[in-house]
């Protein structure tokens, strides 16, 4: 990352964390990950343009309620009202151990809660620890990382105990398997209360298999958007960016951790498929333009969430991945 960028994205973080991560009780503010995705492909220049178009929909950070502290953190977890006081308790412990250190105490206490917040949170996280692994740690970045730790230990959700269903051969094929939700209306939350099981797919031998079937898993649920995320344009691109959150997080944390999180991602990645998917596909147009040219139109298009899922679209790479991107473009209403 230019230096240029790299400041330009500081600055962007520092703007953001006056701000709180929801509006409106419940609506994310997806600011932070649309910025650090802009800056890393190359977008810094319309970071600020971007940032000042996006702030009508933020809202200042709650108030405080009760700190959180080593002894009382299982009370709070999962309530929403504290989330400014988890924020805090993630800067002391920054301040206090290397990040790597805090990551790996919090990440499977977290896990089990992944499709808390509509997974926003878990996505947040891995946006903040691809930026600590390849770019030089800074105190926004730090900061970063504490509020999406302490968004994801607010919004903490666990899943419904989930049956194994008949398993499948790929992550493909167990994404197609996914039975749809009985009643897909009302929000996510009424959604997710009606799973009852999910196909058995994921099981790794060890970590080098895990993380090769979480890059497939990616891999699939980006290439199923391409042809299914007309069901919910905006929500369906969380079936890959909730699971390529994790992939990205995988390098920072113990190789005990990488099959558990294989498993915590795959559930949340069906979660999202079995609430929104629709009844049939529906065709994708073919993509002549270059990865850089396709996150330049998603960049240029505005939309949080299609700029999300075109990074992790190029995450993937290849036709069907940039193909899928533009369906994002196509199909999610522009911002700019």
């Amino acid at each position: 990352m230019p230096s240029d960028a790299s400041g330009t994205l500081d600055e962007a973080l520092e703007r953001l964390h006056a701000t709180g991560p929801e509006r409106h009780g419940w609506l994310t503010n997806h600011a932070p990950m649309a910025v650090e995705a802009l800056v890393r492909h190359g977008q810094a220049p319309a970071v600020h343009r971007w940032l000042d178009a996006y702030a009508p929909k933020l809202e200042d950070a709650p108030a405080p309620h009760t700190p959180v502290t080593a002894a009382t953190w299982r009370e709070a977890l999962g309530d929403p009202v504290r989330i400014t006081d988890w924020t805090r308790f993630f800067a002391r412990a920054l301040d206090e151990h290397p990040w790597r250190e805090v990551l790996a105490t919090w990440w499977p206490r977290l896990l089990p809660g992944i499709a808390g917040g509509a997974t926003h949170p878990v996505i947040r996280t891995g946006h903040a620890v691809r930026t600590l692994l390849t770019t030089e740690e800074t105190a926004p970045r730090r900061a970063e990382l504490a509020h999406a730790l302490g968004y994801w230990a607010a919004r903490h959700q666990p899943l419904p105990p989930l049956a194994p269903l008949p398993a499948a051969p790929s992550a493909a094929a167990a994404l197609g398997a996914v039975p749809p939700v009985p009643d897909q209306a009302g929000g996510i939350r009424a959604r997710l209360a009606q799973l009852t099981g999910i196909p058995e797919w994921g099981a790794a031998p060890g970590p080098d298999a895990a993380k090769a079937m979480l890059t497939e898993l990616v891999a699939a649920a980006t290439h199923r958007y391409a042809t299914h995320g007309h069901g919910e344009p905006i929500m369906l691109v969380h079936a890959a960016t909730a699971p390529n959150a994790v992939l990205r997080a995988l390098p920072a944390l113990p190789r005990e951790l990488w099959v558990p999180s294989l498993g915590a991602a795959w559930a949340a990645s069906a979660a999202v498929t079995a609430a929104y998917t629709p009844r049939d596909p529906a065709p994708h147009g073919d993509v002549s333009a270059t990865a850089e040219e396709v996150f330049a139109r998603a960049a240029a298009h505005g939309d949080d969430h299609t700029i999300k899922f075109a990074d992790t679209a190029l995450d993937v790479g290849g036709p069907l991945a940039l193909a899928a991107a533009v369906r994002s473009i196509e199909l999610n209403p522009p911002a700019l």
